[in-house]
């Protein structure tokens, strides 16, 4: 690990780790040591459920969640619960990722859910909410040698079907992440 990680903690919400090709990119931006991800038992339960619905196979669920856990055992946030219920989000269902990312002292929550999260009871606790496309965007622009080596790892690591850059590119278009389709576009000699 390099010493990027001190920059920030991540909470990674549940929204943002079903979907294959965002929990893969941001995975493997933590694992080359660009931020700290976090998230609790609870996210990681609605997680597998989220996979669940998408692939319609109860393995597939339960097999992303035991990989997130096996390489990134330091990532679960424990004790947690007591900030819920003093925490007043439009969603209630939403105060346990809020508690979380406070109890993980997270400079920001990665979610897709942004209008959940609403920015003036966040910053009570000097924490943001932000997109998936803006944080992934933001990481790789911060280190973008690190960034982009870590995305090709991932790219090359994807065999069953493989995926070429243009096609990376393509998808990471299709599925709304709009400024990270640019940045690789930018960098489509190195991934």
């Amino acid at each position: 690990m390099n010493g990027h990680a001190d920059r920030f903690t991540a909470l990674i919400d549940a929204c943002v780790l079903g979907g294959a090709l965002r929990r893969n990119m941001l995975l493997s931006l933590a694992e080359a040591g660009l931020f700290r991800p976090r998230w609790s038992a609870r996210i990681l339960d609605e997680t597998q459920k989220a996979i669940l619905g998408i692939t319609k196979g109860a393995t597939d669920g339960a097999r992303q969640r035991a990989a997130i856990e096996a390489a990134f055992p330091e990532s679960l946030v424990v004790g947690y619960e007591v900030f819920e219920a003093q925490l007043d989000l439009p969603d209630p269902g939403d105060n346990h990722v809020f508690a979380a990312a406070i109890s993980a002292s997270a400079q920001v929550i990665v979610t897709d859910n942004l209008a959940d999260f609403p920015a003036q009871t966040l910053k009570r606790h000097a924490i943001d909410a932000i997109s998936a496309d803006d944080f992934i965007a933001d990481t790789v622009e911060l280190d973008p040698s690190e960034a982009i080596v870590a995305l090709r790892r991932m790219r090359e690591r994807f065999a069953n079907p493989a995926i070429d850059v243009p096609g990376l590119i393509h998808k990471s278009e299709a599925q709304g992440l709009l400024q990270v389709a640019t940045l690789m576009n930018e960098y489509k000699a190195f991934l």
